[in-house]
């Protein structure tokens, strides 16, 4: 939309679009009125006038608070009926993260994007990767005798993301991957032997499913990432505890896909020497 336009163009579309707020909400013209305190006939005129007169600041005003849009988009300043308010709403959410296995929320972004790329950085190790031993070592101090059952509703879903037709990025830091190898910090207490199996599987579905499934490992004292997962062009979410902070606004997901993609291009160990990288570790742990 031109930030300058001819008066008498933008008072026709102020009645086109006052009209059509008005049909959307499925109002009449009196009921409008009563609203924002006019006589009817106010209101008549406001849709049926003629020439470059618009109505003041304060009627347009209450007519867009009315109606449940935009000032600026009732004058033709903007082309979203939205208000700020539900713009900002509709960008940006906030919603519980349990502490649990791909849940329904995190499922159900994935659907919404397969196809696209997905990228992650995620919090420890990805879930979409682990063995059921591995599960049931982190999730069973939280969920306690329902972890098996946990475990099971949560296989099918890792599965659908496994085979899905999108690609997989992922990043992980340095030092996450060798605090697992080594049994350290996070890990300190799983079993040799489970983490031998989780290794096996790392380099098992990273073979299997490279090209498509791609695992990057930087340097966090050079570069830092908060948990993230970027859904193609769709959102992109950060995980902060209790909660995901979500973002569904085009600036904001690509200033995300930005940053992931910084971790690829100056990763320390590439998708092709992942699996390599495994063994070195592992034949040097104590």
């Amino acid at each position: 939309m031109p930030l300058k336009i001819d008066k008498r163009l933008r008072a026709t579309q102020f009645r086109q679009r006052l009209g059509a707020a008005l049909q959307t909400e499925g109002l009449s013209q009196s009921a409008l009125a009563r609203r924002i305190g006019v006589d009817r006939s106010t209101i008549s005129q406001l849709l049926s006038g003629e020439g470059a007169r618009l109505p003041n600041a304060q009627v347009v005003g209450e007519c867009a608070a009315a109606l449940g849009v935009s000032s600026d988009w009732l004058l033709s300043l903007s082309d979203r009926p939205e208000t700020a308010s539900h713009l900002l709403a509709n960008s940006l959410t906030l919603t519980k993260a349990p502490r649990a296995m791909v849940d329904e929320v995190i499922f159900n972004w994935h659907q919404e994007a397969a196809g696209y790329k997905i990228r992650h950085v995620p919090a420890a190790l990805p879930d979409m990767l682990k063995t059921r031993d591995m599960l049931m070592w982190e999730y069973e101090p939280h969920l306690g005798r329902t972890t098996e059952q946990a475990i099971g509703a949560m296989e099918d879903r890792l599965s659908w993301i496994r085979d899905s037709q999108s690609d997989y990025e992922i990043a992980l830091p340095l030092y996450e991957i060798a605090s697992f190898v080594h049994g350290e910090g996070y890990y300190r207490g799983l079993s040799p032997a489970i983490r031998a199996a989780q290794i096996a599987r790392f380099k098992e579905l990273h073979e299997q499913l490279y090209p498509r499934l791609r695992i990057y490992v930087f340097d966090a004292r050079r570069l830092f990432s908060a948990p993230v997962t970027i859904f193609g062009p769709l959102l992109a979410t950060l995980y902060v505890g209790r909660d995901y902070l979500t973002f569904r606004d085009t600036e904001r997901v690509q200033a995300l896909t930005k940053h992931f993609d910084q971790l690829v291009r100056e990763a320390n160990i590439t998708a092709r020497d992942f699996s390599d990288h495994l063994d070195q570790l592992f034949a040097n742990t104590p």
